[in-house]
């Protein structure tokens, strides 16, 4: 039995707007104020999910809504304020449909392990620990970025790769930690790799693999094989110089 996906959606944008960037701490002041104080009702309702988990190895459904949608609500304000989308985060996991950051959770699983449930204090220590060492590559992306931004108006994507991979697992720790999840975090996802990679780079490796084809052993360009005409017989050649 699986446990419910989780996934983070942040699409590559190069585009920032410099003004909101220069205050971007400022501006994302009150939408991590909000999700300080909804942050508190999650851990509470993780508390009663905690002993319901453990009683009946179920997640209440109104509970696991709410603690989703706060994880949801997490994913963006941090995007935001680690400068990964300047759209502002508002105050509702409710965004429009365009909105480019989303934390996918899948459905609660129809019975939870009841001795992962008990011993998930003691199970959070290396999530947590990774997370700590995550978050501080996405702030060392986000500083980075802000500069960069500042100047120029644009987020390179080397930059938006390092932050995405600390982001990632930040977020993705979150629902295991509210018990929504019973599986550890994947240390990164496929798409935090590509984020990584330069684009074009595996565009570059095919047209320097087809130049090394025209070239023959010591360097020297070859021509191409003439096609062979029906029957096996081959077109006559011109006379060598």
């Amino acid at each position: 039995m699986s446990a419910p996906a989780v996934t983070l959606e942040l699409p590559y944008q190069e585009k920032h707007s410099r003004l909101t960037t220069f205050f971007r701490y400022p501006l994302a002041l009150l939408p991590a104020i909000w999700l300080g104080l909804i942050g508190i009702v999650a851990y509470c309702a993780t508390f009663i999910a905690w002993f319901a988990l453990l009683f009946t190895g179920r997640y209440p459904a109104a509970l696991y809504a709410f603690n989703r949608k706060f994880a949801q609500y997490n994913a963006k304000v941090n995007a935001y304020f680690m400068l990964e989308t300047d759209r502002f985060p508002g105050f509702s996991e409710d965004s429009p449909a365009d909105y480019p950051v989303h934390l996918h959770i899948g459905e609660p699983l129809p019975v939870y392990d009841r001795m992962k449930v008990l011993l998930r204090i003691f199970l959070l220590i290396p999530p947590i620990l990774i997370a700590y060492a995550m978050n501080l590559v996405a702030t060392v992306g986000a500083m980075l970025a802000w500069f960069v931004i500042v100047f120029t108006g644009r987020l390179p994507h080397g930059i938006h790769g390092i932050t995405r991979l600390g982001l990632s697992y930040m977020v993705r720790m979150v629902p295991y930690a509210l018990l929504l999840t019973e599986t550890w975090p994947e240390f990164t996802q496929d798409a935090d790799i590509d984020a990584l990679r330069e684009p074009g780079a595996a565009g570059a490796i095919g047209s320097s693999s087809a130049g090394a084809a025209a070239t023959d052993a010591f360097g020297q360009p070859t021509q191409a094989r003439p096609p062979e005409l029906p029957g096996g017989f081959e077109p006559p050649q011109p006379p060598a110089g």
